[in-house]
């Protein structure tokens, strides 16, 4: 069983708080692969949505950190649907590209979001309270929208960042640099 993460000490976690213009997804990706050309081991995944040739969006998936895998997450309800469901099978495989960054003790998770599905919880709700409790770095988005359940599920817990590169290098300096200090006191 699971343990819900507002029972328990948490790892460092922040959370990305963004609003409907904010692209959260990009945001996300670009500050992971940054890391991940750094040397830092990285795992969990980001979000992407997938786009026709003329900018409408057809579809999402998820980028799995640690090998770039594409993982659809979207069952295409066919044309003149104005929407796409999630796929079971899709989060399925997110659910173990993070379960396998826990298991390898990556140096920081990314979850790509906190949002309707996890508040009401589903989604990657479960594995993204194994990697808050893991006692590894979490990164995760939230909108706006689902702040209060996100509140709820963390129990207040974590940081809050703005969406932005600024925030997210800011909080990861200070994150690496108290990896680092723990690495050197147990060596």
């Amino acid at each position: 069983m699971i343990q819900d993460p507002a029972d328990l000490d948490l790892g460092p976690l922040a959370a990305v708080l963004y609003g409907p213009t904010d692209d959260a997804d990009s945001l996300l990706s670009d500050f992971a692969q940054a890391l991940l050309r750094q040397g830092v081991r990285v795992g969990g995944v980001v979000q992407n949505n997938v786009r026709d040739a003329v900018g409408k969006k057809t579809g999402m998936e998820v980028i799995d950190l640690a090998d770039g895998h594409a993982i659809s997450i979207c069952q295409p309800l066919g044309s003149g649907a104005m929407a796409c469901t999630l796929d079971a099978g899709g989060l399925a495989e997110a659910a173990v590209a993070v379960q396998r960054a826990i298991d390898a003790r990556v140096d920081l998770i990314v979850v790509n979001k906190f949002a309707k599905q996890e508040a009401a919880g589903g989604g990657l709700r479960d594995e993204l309270a194994q990697a808050i409790v893991s006692g590894i770095p979490v990164l995760t988005a939230v909108p706006e929208k689902c702040v209060a359940e996100w509140q709820a599920f963390t129990a207040n817990c974590g940081t809050t960042l703005q969406p932005s590169r600024d925030a997210l290098d800011a909080w990861w300096r200070e994150m690496s640099s108290g990896l680092h200090r723990a690495r050197e006191t147990s060596a």
